[in-house]
């Protein structure tokens, strides 16, 4: 029974350490993908973080058409040594198939939860305080103006509501449970 709570405490160790670099590295290449400004403070800082681990990569994994492959490459495999050492930690040997399909899934799953926050985290500065401009703003409103434009066409400002965050929400929680649910349920299957 303490070999069980042990094991419950390791794996959430390992998932906490991982999950907050793999988040880093994810905002990395979502910033980069989206054009965001690397000249603020919450950039640079994340920027710092990754070069360790990106620049050795990108000696050998070229990004090509503005998508950095090396980042990719690292999250999934980050994803993947988390996911392999929380089963050796239970006593299980992983497929293959099932790591690379639950990690691939698991990623997805953190994007859309990162593009939720930041739809979430600009609705609630723009009730506080509308007309505040500093990075932080600057970067939420990089991370999620290609989804806020096409919902706020579908759906334009009424009066002083704006309803376009709602339809984002909306596609981004089928998003979840039609695509993103499916491949990690697969890859739960394959993993043993």
């Amino acid at each position: 029974m303490t070999g069980q709570y042990f094991a419950n405490g390791a794996a959430f160790v390992i998932q906490t350490l991982f999950g907050l670099y793999i988040l880093a590295v994810l905002l990395r290449f979502l910033f980069q993908l989206l054009r965001a400004h690397f000249a603020n403070p919450v950039s640079q800082f994340i920027v710092t973080l990754t070069n360790p681990a990106l620049r050795p990569l990108r000696r050998i994994i070229p990004g090509y058409a503005g998508i950095d492959f090396s980042a990719l490459v690292l999250m999934l495999a980050l994803q993947v040594l988390e996911l392999l050492l929380i089963s050796f930690l239970y006593g299980t040997t992983p497929s293959v198939a099932g790591l690379l399909i639950l990690a691939t899934g698991k990623l997805l799953e953190m994007t859309v939860y990162v593009f939720m926050f930041a739809v979430f985290a600009r609705i609630i500065i723009a009730w506080v305080n509308p007309h505040l401009h500093n990075p932080m703003t600057s970067l939420l409103g990089s991370l999620t103006d290609f989804m806020m434009r096409p919902a706020r066409q579908l759906i334009p400002p009424i009066g002083m509501l704006d309803l376009s965050p709602m339809v984002v929400f909306l596609i981004l929680g089928l998003i979840l449970r039609l695509i993103v649910q499916p491949i990690l349920d697969i890859g739960a299957r394959m993993l043993l």
